[in-house]
């Protein structure tokens, strides 16, 4: 009996596993923690586990010799999606080492979604530091040659994690290239410390690309660092994500299979450039 009631135990567990992978995402608004929010994250060997875990992140390898360049994944307002998982291995296709960072797990949230700016870009960019600092503590890991990718909140806090005060804020090493995936641009423009590459959406009604337009106009006469800038005529927010349409939050999400093939032709053809050795 006691052998039976393990099994059943572990059928259990791998169930509510299953469930928790494959539940749709539904509007759920949560009031955040401003004090939580602010919380370091620990991300190191106890921490990180393997793809699809739910601890402070987890790590999928490319094949091929290490040391490999890297890609801090950063997911959206709704926390870790199938989306997330997607990217990173995407990325590892490509021959990056690609480490999800979850912020909201180990503080309690469940999303952001709205309520972004109780947990915004900026504070958020500490997690996308943190794990940077945790990959170079890794021999199979070239820590030169470390990037960020993110979309939508993620997209946000990987603009935020390429201004030049902030990396310096952050131990001063910055991404060597930085993606961002339909973010929420700011008004204002601070210096940058690294290459970033902006992917927007003409029709997105939650992040409009007229921020985007407006913000890489104002580094117009940057000597460096000038974001890179593609709209997708006609595309809404998640054109990325292979999901069926929907109103999410009051906003429409639509996957566009030509936006999104575009999306990531350009974004390995930019982190080849910068993150590949020759």
């Amino acid at each position: 009996m006691t052998r039976l009631a393990a099994i059943l135990t572990a059928l259990l567990v791998s169930a509510a596993a299953l469930a928790q992978e494959t539940e749709p995402e539904t509007p759920q608004t949560q009031r955040t923690d401003p004090a939580a929010a602010k919380q370091p994250l620990v991300i190191d060997d106890s921490t990180i586990g393997v793809l699809r875990t739910r601890q402070a992140g987890s790590i999928i390898l490319p094949d091929g010799k290490p040391p490999f360049p890297a890609v801090v994944v950063l997911h959206g307002c709704n926390g870790i999606a199938p989306n997330t998982r997607v990217w990173a291995r995407r990325l590892a296709s490509w021959g990056y080492a690609a480490l999800i960072i979850d912020s909201f797990t180990p503080r309690g949230f469940r999303n952001v979604c709205a309520r972004g700016r109780d947990f915004s870009g900026q504070e958020r960019a500490k997690d996308a530091f943190a794990g940077a600092a945790y990959l170079r503590t890794r021999p199979d890991i070239d820590a030169e040659r470390i990037g960020v990718l993110g979309y939508s909140h993620g997209g946000w806090t990987a603009l935020a994690a390429s201004v030049r005060s902030i990396a310096e804020a952050n131990g001063g090493k910055p991404f060597a290239a930085a993606v961002a995936l339909y973010p929420n641009c700011p008004p204002v423009a601070p210096p940058l410390a690294s290459d970033v590459l902006i992917l927007a959406a003409e029709a997105d009604d939650w992040t409009p690309a007229r921020r985007c337009i407006d913000l890489v106009a104002r580094y117009e006469q940057a000597s460096e660092h000038k974001p890179l800038l593609k709209i997708y005529p006609g595309a809404y927010h998640s054109f990325d994500a292979a999901a069926p349409e929907r109103v999410y939050f009051g906003h429409r999400l639509r996957y566009d299979a030509a936006a999104a093939d575009d999306s990531f032709a350009m974004t390995k053809q930019f982190l080849d450039q910068r993150l590949k050795r020759p």
